[in-house]
């Protein structure tokens, strides 16, 4: 099954199957997306908040990602599954790079 992932910094749209990352769904939007770095959890690179949606996690480095962080919506787009439609926001020092 696949769902809607709505970028709320640019209105970008993209589909997102619920076995796929949010990461790896957004790629095919290019430099419009969530900015992409190890696509495994270590960098922190990823880094979004959840506003709408249900969504499932794999385990996210707390270096990056504070327990409180993740409890209220904010996560790294290579750790996270839809399970709903989601809208996002991109967050973190590559924001600007986003809005470009």
């Amino acid at each position: 099954m696949s769902f809607q992932i709505t970028i709320l910094d640019t209105n970008e749209v993209y589909s997102c199957k619920e076995t796929q990352h949010l990461l790896s769904g957004m790629m095919q939007l290019g430099k419009k997306g969530i900015p992409v770095g190890c696509r495994s959890g270590g960098c922190g690179v990823c880094k979004v908040k959840i506003h709408q949606g249900a969504y499932a996690t794999k385990k996210m480095s707390r270096d990056h990602v504070s327990q409180d962080e993740e409890n209220s919506g904010t996560v790294l787009a290579c750790r996270v599954f839809p399970q709903t439609n989601i809208s996002l926001s991109v967050i973190g020092h590559l924001h600007k790079a986003v809005m470009r």
